[in-house]
């Protein structure tokens, strides 16, 4: 099977170097992929957001499933394309990417669907937003509508820094993808990351992981893409994510193919671990970054075969995944200054020794070789992930390497698993 991962960052280096091992997979592509990618399959350089070329690309290499990464060409409608032309694709049409592409779409998803997820209300206008905080108390959570590349979600303190965010957004904070906002009721409890492969009507899980938004250590600092993962998280249960799959995920699949906009791809649910049992914060349309970078080495059997299976509105009868044992835990490496103005083109050496163990994997996110040299040239840098017996052992090793890693103009949390490795020496994990 010829195989083209449409994406040029961790999420898709992590992506091909699993798809890379499975036996169903006879040649890769990556457009545009990354210095990292192209150690491993064939990297075409087309824009994400030329999605006639990106097309043409996948007929010229003949693709026989195409999986799409980020969220930007699924909304912009990449899926639906490569659908009109023959080719197997394993991502949402645009009309099912507003999932993630509508934050007021998903809502009202939800409580079509019966799923348990927070009070909101969406708005254009900054009176009537403020009115409706006057029924909340803090924190306030105000999200842009549309894609932020994983930053549109403020959690604030006060009603002050609420208002002033309410104007800061429908201003054009994140241009018109903020020009409608939504707030909601805050949820207690433990955010988690679910993943469900879907063919538009079947669900199966994928895994779990937890992710780490905030830039600096004690979850300190401004939101960001994601700073960093682990899997498993003590939170995700088996109760749980069946309680999450049957409550939440197929649900939504039922609702979206109710409304003649089948869900065909990753349904990522961001959820919340709340007493009352998981709640919904949001639905994504693709593999998480950098919980894709976590699960990716924990997976078992033919992927590649599985995804196909997905494209092609067939997942029941695909040949099963299961998760290794032991645990797997990535560390962002980011560029000084991110998320807001990162520093870029500084040079990056030590990969080859960080990579030297077999459990430990080095994902390009935001590199670039220039004259030989490989340069910063993003936010998210690099994904250093590692497997261990435990996570504790995962953790050092991913820690271990990063030490190798001769890069003065980057950072990283060093507090990746916390919570987990806090619960698990009060003996509650």
């Amino acid at each position: 099977m010829r195989v083209l991962i449409v994406g040029g960052h961790g999420r898709e280096h992590a992506l091909a170097w699993r798809l890379a091992q499975d036996p169903s997979v006879s040649a890769l592509f990556v457009a545009p992929g990354n210095p990292g990618a192209a150690a491993i399959a064939t990297c075409l350089p087309v824009g994400l957001d030329d999605l006639d070329s990106l097309v043409a690309a996948a007929q010229a290499v003949t693709a026989d499933l195409v999986v799409i990464g980020p969220e930007g060409p699924l909304v912009a409608g990449l899926a639906d394309r490569l659908r009109d032309v023959g080719i197997a694709c394993f991502g949402p049409s645009a009309a099912a990417a507003r999932l993630e592409g509508s934050k007021r779409f998903m809502k009202e998803i939800a409580a079509r669907a019966g799923i348990p997820t927070a009070r909101f209300g969406a708005f254009t206008d900054a009176d009537a937003a403020r009115a409706f905080l006057d029924e909340m108390a803090p924190p306030y959570v105000i999200k842009a509508d549309g894609l932020a590349a994983g930053k549109g979600v403020s959690l604030l303190a006060n009603r002050w820094e609420a208002d002033a965010e309410i104007v800061s957004m429908l201003s054009g904070k994140f241009g018109a993808q903020s020009a409608q906002i939504v707030i909601e009721e805050f949820l207690q409890g433990e955010e988690l990351s679910l993943f469900a492969l879907c063919d538009g009507k079947t669900a199966r899980l994928l895994g779990a992981a937890q992710d780490h938004k905030r830039a600096f250590d004690g979850d300190q600092g401004p939101n960001t893409g994601g700073m960093g993962a682990y899997a498993p998280a003590p939170i995700a249960t088996a109760a749980l994510q069946a309680q999450a799959m049957s409550g939440i995920v197929q649900p939504a699949l039922d609702a979206m193919a109710a409304q003649g906009a089948p869900f065909v791809g990753v349904l990522f649910a961001g959820l919340m671990a709340t007493p009352a049992g998981p709640k919904l914060i949001e639905f994504n349309c693709r593999f998480g970054d950098p919980e894709c970078q976590t699960l990716m080495p924990l997976i078992e059997g033919d992927l590649a075969r599985v995804l196909y299976h997905g494209a092609t509105g067939t997942l029941d009868e695909a040949p099963p995944l299961t998760l290794r044992a032991g645990a797997s835990l990535c560390v962002v490496l980011a560029a000084q200054g991110y998320p807001d103005r990162p520093k870029t083109g500084g040079a990056i050496a030590g990969l080859a020794q960080a990579a030297a163990d077999d459990k430990v994997q080095v994902f390009h996110a935001g590199t670039k070789m220039e004259d030989g040299v490989l340069r910063a040239c993003g936010g998210r840098v690099l994904n250093i992930c590692a497997q261990g017996d435990d996570l504790a052992a995962a953790r050092a090793r991913a820690y271990a390497a990063i030490d190798l890693i001769d890069w003065p103009d980057g950072f990283y949390r060093r507090d990746i698993g916390w919570r987990a490795l806090t619960a698990s020496s009060d003996g509650v994990a």
